[in-house]
């Protein structure tokens, strides 16, 4: 029942998934960001696995990089609007394979496959079962390469608590059960404008990946402004803040305090051999 809830959500908003990691300055940051530690971790060269890529924002920004990319999803309309956009952008020699498939089953896939994968925007928060989700988990160490680096980018959980007041999500009124058990166990299950899903803390997603691979690096991708959207995007139309601001941001946003209570959050791991 919650894959077609997932998938009516994102049929539903697939030009807004497209533009939503640049809709704004605010969200720019989860993109920037993220894109700012990929080039950081990833080797130099090589075909990267992007999981749960969706419309194929990452993608085709790592093609332009000069990598060699798989985009995976399991929304058909998603990867309709990423084959137009890499189309467009001219960059489909770079782009390998473009599957319709999920995280729990990259059997397509060789083990040691990729040299590295990504698995980011929150697509493993979709698999609100544990077990689901240790087996996408799985899938995604099995098919990289020993050593290769594995990006891991979902929704924490206490940024949802924090952001109670920013928002006031109509279930603290309509469902608090609802809101207490997703704000306690982050199992989300759908019916108040968001696809079902997992809200994870840090200590989960490590716990998670820790049988097979090693954290190089934890961040927050919205970091200390997770709590300001709107406020954000006001100053930033200014100007004269934005240096400092983003300044401000990356020296802080891999404080385990403030990776915590971001929005999203990024923790990159390395497969051991």
């Amino acid at each position: 029942m919650s894959s077609g809830l997932i998938r009516e959500y994102y049929v539903k908003n697939s030009v807004g998934e497209w533009k939503r990691l640049v809709r704004d300055p605010f969200h720019r940051l989860e993109f920037d960001t993220t894109m700012l530690f990929l080039k950081k971790y990833l080797p130099k060269r090589g075909l990267i696995l992007d999981a749960g890529g969706g419309p194929g924002r990452y993608t085709i920004e790592l093609a332009r990089l000069g990598y060699d990319v798989v985009l995976l999803d399991f929304v058909p309309e998603l990867l309709e609007i990423a084959k137009r956009k890499i189309k467009k952008e001219k960059v489909q020699d770079k782009v390998r394979q473009i599957v319709e498939g999920s995280l729990e089953d990259l059997s397509m896939f060789e083990n040691n496959t990729f040299d590295s994968v990504l698995c980011l925007g929150g697509a493993l928060c979709h698999l609100v079962s544990k077990k689901r989700r240790q087996k996408a988990v799985g899938e995604l160490i099995r098919v990289a390469k020993d050593e290769a680096p594995i990006f891991v980018s979902v929704i924490g959980r206490f940024a949802v608590c924090i952001n109670a007041i920013v928002y006031l999500w109509p279930e603290m009124l309509e469902a608090p059960d609802v809101f207490r058990k997703y704000t306690t166990t982050g199992d989300y299950l759908g019916g108040w404008g968001f696809a079902p899903a997992h809200f994870y803390s840090i200590e989960e997603l490590k716990k998670e990946f820790e049988h097979k691979t090693t954290t190089l690096q934890m961040v927050g991708l919205e970091g200390i402004f997770a709590p300001h959207q709107r406020r954000y995007n006001q100053v930033y139309r200014q100007k004269k803040y934005n240096e400092i601001l983003w300044e401000t941001h990356l020296r802080t946003c891999t404080d385990p305090c403030v990776v915590g209570t971001s929005q999203h959050f990024m923790i990159v791991f390395k497969k051991r051999k």
